[in-house]
């Protein structure tokens, strides 16, 4: 996983927008049913306090001392309900206090302090490890008297109610959390395979096959306006790579009448008059460039064409292997001027389908290519083979390599890295960009590996097609 990628950044902000989300719905959840539960405990004990004083005290007067004890003990049974109520008069006289609960909190009217608080008044007090929610009000009597209330009530229930909140927080977001990332990968990842479609289709496309378009998905959003501009951009790159192929071919057509009437003109001068050595010298040297020159026009022609696709490929089943060891013999002569060793290792039986002729030239442009740059003494080896379904031709030699500034340009027309030495051999910088426009048309790669010092490897790989049974049959 990419954390620099698109989808890991959006998939990380959503699930941190998501889990703050959850965390400030989990504050507000905890926070509105702590509140809740204080204002309803809190309702419980103001009820307690003001039957008490409104209803009890007013009646006190005249009364046997344990007429207002009992009274409350009917009432609200704190010994059984485990709430806590003590009355005390201003002058700190307790004329009231609940029994001894059976957690011992009646301990805690001798260690609370009388309030002085106004009436409503509510406070937490801690005493023996446990938390107590104490109401207490004052009452004044119609003699004068003045009493204060106090109605009071263990706060372990509550704190267990939000203790379990914050458990089944502690347990379930984390999950609900990860379900959201996976979900939100999921969904991402969904929604951005379009863009991987458009990604993957548009790099296959290059010069050699702009008329492939995107898939526009119709979506009506921004992502079919991408797909729609990017594809109205390659048209516009399909028109004008159309315009510079057919200018091209239309250039090197037209020059091909005037070169071929100047070369035989050239040739006629020589033959039918005598000059003197530094004249013939310097027409032979014109007639040398202007067949030259013929070379690159044809070149050029031909690149024009098979990039157009104006030139019909006559594909027919034809050996690789056959036709590989066949063109390699006739170029050894050409290897052994340069003192060179031309190895070749192509068993038959290895089927393409193809043009013999395109083909042919594609393995003596690379062997050319390979003795050319390949110094005296050096080697050469030519190998096809079958690999994964695909029959390949290789042509490797052990020169000097090419430089690492120079392999993304090698397949450019006209582009040479060594100008002097390629332009002394008779090169004409077109070589392998003919090779390329051959694979291309054949629907074959062509790629190249070098290491500086040590050599370079031309591959090319072409669909392989299956023996013939009856050739099989002949080979049982």
């Amino acid at each position: 996983m990419n954390p620099r990628s698109l989808r890991f950044r959006m998939t990380a902000w959503y699930a941190g927008l998501l889990a703050g989300a959850l965390l400030l719905f989990g504050a507000s959840v905890y926070l509105g049913l702590e509140h809740y539960l204080d204002s309803t405990l809190e309702g419980t004990l103001s009820a307690q306090c003001n039957t008490i004083a409104n209803q009890l005290l007013p009646q006190l007067p005249g009364k046997r001392p344990d007429w207002l004890a009992t009274e409350i003990n009917e009432a609200f049974a704190p010994e059984i309900n485990g709430s806590l109520i003590r009355v005390t008069r201003d002058n700190g006289q307790v004329i009231y206090f609940a029994g001894s609960p059976k957690d011992g909190s009646s301990d805690f009217y001798s260690a609370s302090p009388l309030p002085t608080a106004a009436k409503g008044a509510v406070r937490k007090v801690r005493f023996s490890h446990h938390q107590f929610f104490i109401y207490s009000m004052l009452f004044i009597s119609a003699d004068g008297t003045r009493y204060i209330v106090e109605s009071g009530a263990s706060y372990h229930q509550v704190e267990v109610v939000l203790h379990g909140l914050l458990l089944t927080f502690a347990i379930y977001m984390p999950f609900i959390v990860s379900i959201a990332i996976g979900g939100g990968y999921w969904l991402m990842r969904n929604s951005l395979r379009p863009v991987q479609q458009i990604t993957e289709r548009a790099e296959r496309i290059t010069s050699s096959n702009l008329s492939e378009r995107l898939p526009v998905i119709r979506t009506g959003d921004e992502l079919e306006q991408l797909s729609t501009s990017l594809n109205r951009m390659i048209k516009r790159l399909d028109d004008a790579f159309s315009h510079i192929n057919r200018f091209s071919a239309d250039a090197s057509h037209e020059l091909r009448t005037p070169l071929t009437i100047l070369r035989l003109e050239l040739e006629g001068i020589l033959q039918k008059h005598s000059f003197s050595p530094s004249l013939a010298d310097d027409i032979g040297s014109a007639l040398e460039e202007t067949y030259r020159m013929s070379r690159i026009v044809e070149s050029l022609l031909a690149i024009s064409r098979l990039d157009a696709g104006e030139i019909k490929i006559e594909k027919i089943r034809l050996d690789l292997g056959e036709l590989t060891q066949s063109t390699v013999d006739a170029m050894q002569l050409l290897a052994e001027e340069k003192c060179i060793s031309l190895l070749c290792s192509a068993p038959s039986g290895i089927f393409v389908e193809g043009d013999r002729t395109r083909l042919q030239e594609v393995i003596v442009n690379l062997t050319d290519n390979a003795i050319q740059y390949t110094p005296k003494g050096g080697q050469v080896e030519v190998r096809v083979r079958k690999e994964s379904g695909n029959a390949v031709l290789e042509v490797t030699d052990n020169g000097a390599g090419i430089p690492a500034d120079v392999l993304p340009h090698i397949f450019e027309r006209f582009y040479r890295a060594d100008k002097a030495r390629s332009r002394s051999s008779g090169g004409t910088g077109l070589g392998l960009s003919i090779v390329k426009a051959i694979c291309a048309a054949h629907g074959a790669e062509i790629k190249v590996t070098t290491e500086d010092g040590k050599g370079s490897c031309f591959r090319a790989e072409l669909p392989m097609l299956k023996q013939p049974l009856k050739d099989h049959a002949l080979h049982n």
